[in-house]
């Protein structure tokens, strides 16, 4: 591998050849480091291919004051600690709504009442989604595919697919606010 700061200036410079070379150097032993800490191949998968994709996005303007490869070990490192920082705190979610579900009595029919309300205010709500937001929303959610599979379904990319999922929850949090006390 040629010096990292030859190649870190000509990536700025917008030299894809260059990137892609560091690329294919770097990805196998990304790949082995974010696996071993994630336990998962599609996920260490994605977080090199983000890494990589933020490196080239903002080639401008990145700062790397020590060597080309700290910074991505680093980088891979810390998106994959995230990342198991979000399944935490998901399960832990998960756990606090099974135990609510175990504890809590039966709703109440002004309950039942407003629930229904607001399940009819969200389908209305996304039948008036754009058509694209409204079907990649549909298929995350409804169908429960992952955002890479959307992304090779519809031939688009990954951050096409979380551009629009926020899109969606957007425009159902600002329907559904003054419902929710």
């Amino acid at each position: 591998m040629q010096n990292d700061f030859i190649d870190l200036k000509k990536i700025k410079e917008g030299d894809i050849q260059t990137f892609e070379r560091v690329f294919r150097y770097f990805y196998p032993r990304l790949y082995q480091y974010a696996f071993s800490i994630t336990g998962q191949r599609e996920q260490a998968e994605e977080i090199i291919q983000d890494t990589f994709y933020v490196i080239w996005k903002d080639r401008k303007k990145i700062q790397i004051f020590h060597s080309l490869q700290s910074y991505l070990f680093k980088s891979v490192r810390n998106r994959s600690l995230q990342y198991l920082e979000h399944l935490q705190v998901r399960d832990q979610y998960r756990e606090n709504m099974v135990n609510q579900d175990i504890t809590t009595s039966e709703p109440t029919p002004e309950e039942i009442l407003e629930q229904k309300e607001l399940e009819i205010i969200l389908a209305q709500t996304i039948k008036r989604l754009p058509a694209r937001c409204r079907q990649i929303f549909h298929m995350h959610r409804i169908n429960g595919k992952k955002n890479r599979e959307i992304a090779e379904n519809l031939s688009i990319s990954v951050k096409t697919v979380e551009a629009e999922m926020t899109k969606a929850y957007r425009i159902l949090r600002k329907e559904v606010a003054q419902y929710i006390k």
